[in-house]
């Protein structure tokens, strides 16, 4: 079963497939498909040659980079763009803060981030998750207490992709503990070179430096880069993370992976059924996905997504997981020959079989717990 598109959507997704063929540098792509890992040179690179043809925020309003596209067009965008393994634009900037300060922000912080955001002249981080606050977010307890004309911030985040690279940090924090925790929480944008931030890595289980520890301690923010209104920021979180759940499902790049799967495993499909049968229920799971994937833009409002987004998020990661898994059981024992120099005899994508799939443990963590969305599958689609 294939998706049919009318000649107009046909003639879009081949100009989508002819600019990310050929304007992105072919380094890039390259690092991409041979699943290593992007320099910040690289990522920025990218995402400034795609803003300049302006389509590094189509999610966005027109007036600030978007397009006018309809929801089968902006899925088409990113699907061509992973198939093509180009980067997507950074998830914090176009995906994330972006929308959120379009939607809530005051036009004074309009003008003095979107531009910025959508070049990555600045590079945001995300400051949510603490030690004792992950899945369930609103017990946060990093605060900021306002003093006159500023914000004092106190408290710590966590498992802060590549904030290492961070300029500035969209910040949950909390403004008023006296009311029940949802309530009680602002969103802030935090320059991480004010005095009192500290940035420390967190080794990752594959060895890579991805993730941080941010620290707050008495850092002064301008009350001017609050965003939206004071102890509302839990709306704009809920927003922020809708949005999210429906980036964290990759169709395009899973495609992508498990062609490569596929190729490596060669006659072995033919001869081995329970491999074959494996494959094709990947790739049946992965054309479920990518439709709800476009039911979910195509009934998503008033800026708030469906909340099927949910089911995105959820079975998005797991099929994530499982194509990593699949190129894992492919390469059997070269699987543990990660640390293996260029003059070895193991192929590029046997060594970075094991280093992925352990990286993408994270996939069902992140967005929101694939616990939790079940949870929110249970209440708002299910209404258990």
């Amino acid at each position: 079963m294939k998706l049919r598109l009318s000649d107009e959507d046909a003639a879009f997704r081949e100009e989508m497939r002819t600019f990310f063929t050929t304007q992105i540098p072919q380094d890039i792509r390259d690092t991409v498909a041979a699943r290593r890992e992007l320099s910040k040179e690289q990522i920025v690179e990218s995402q400034r040659v795609m803003n300049a043809a302006g389509l590094a925020v189509p999610n966005w309003p027109v007036e600030w980079g978007g397009k006018d596209w309809t929801p089968l067009q902006r899925h088409l965008w990113h699907e061509e763009m992973q198939l093509a393994a180009v980067p997507a634009p950074l998830a914090f900037n176009a995906s994330m803060v972006g929308p959120v300060i379009a939607a809530f922000g005051s036009q004074e912080i309009k003008e003095r981030f979107l531009p910025a955001t959508a070049n990555l002249d600045i590079w945001w981080s995300q400051g949510f998750s603490e030690p004792d606050a992950g899945s369930d977010l609103a017990s946060l307890r990093t605060t900021a207490v306002r003093e006159g004309d500023e914000y004092v911030v106190n408290g710590q985040k966590t498992w802060t992709t590549l904030g290492q690279y961070g300029d500035w940090i969209f910040t949950l924090v909390r403004t008023d503990p006296s009311v029940k925790k949802q309530a009680g929480i602002s969103f802030l944008l935090i320059d991480m070179t004010s005095p009192g931030l500290t940035v420390r890595p967190i080794e990752l289980i594959d060895g890579g430096h991805e993730v941080n520890e941010v620290f707050f301690e008495d850092v002064r923010v301008p009350v001017e880069n609050l965003v939206g209104e004071e102890n509302k920021g839990w709306d704009y979180a809920k927003f922020l993370l809708g949005n999210e759940r429906v980036g964290v499902a990759p169709v395009g790049s899973t495609k992508r992976i498990l062609a490569e799967a596929k190729e490596i495993a060669g006659d072995r499909i033919a001869q081995e059924p329970l491999l074959a049968a494996r494959v094709a229920e990947l790739e049946n799971e992965l054309l479920a996905l990518e439709l709800t994937a476009l039911r979910v833009v195509a009934h998503s409002a008033d800026g708030k997504p469906h909340p099927a987004s949910s089911v995105l998020k959820l079975k998005g990661t797991e099929l994530q997981q499982a194509v990593t898994e699949l190129v894992v059981d492919l390469a059997g024992p070269l699987s543990l020959a990660s640390g293996a120099g260029e003059g070895s005899d193991v192929p590029d994508w046997a060594r970075v079989a094991t280093p992925q799939y352990l990286n993408y443990r994270k996939a069902s963590i992140y967005g929101g717990s694939n616990e939790v969305q079940r949870q929110i599958i249970s209440k708002t689609i299910l209404g258990l």
